[in-house]
């Protein structure tokens, strides 16, 4: 299975709270950040729900 990386650039204060759990729930915790996840649709999904907060890096 392929990954991809999840980088967070902009911080999830004063985001609405569904968008903050799934930042929590992508392994994000400070900006900057970078997590390796499986490319699923789950987390493809996750990733466009937050896209203005968080980069995929290749």
């Amino acid at each position: 299975m392929t990954k991809i990386k999840i980088k967070l650039v902009r911080s999830p204060i004063g985001r609405p709270e569904n968008h903050k759990r799934t930042i929590e729930a992508l392994g994000l915790r400070k900006i900057g950040q970078v997590v390796e996840k499986n490319d699923t649709p789950q987390i493809r999904g996750m990733i466009e729900k937050v896209n203005y907060m968080v980069e995929v890096l290749d």
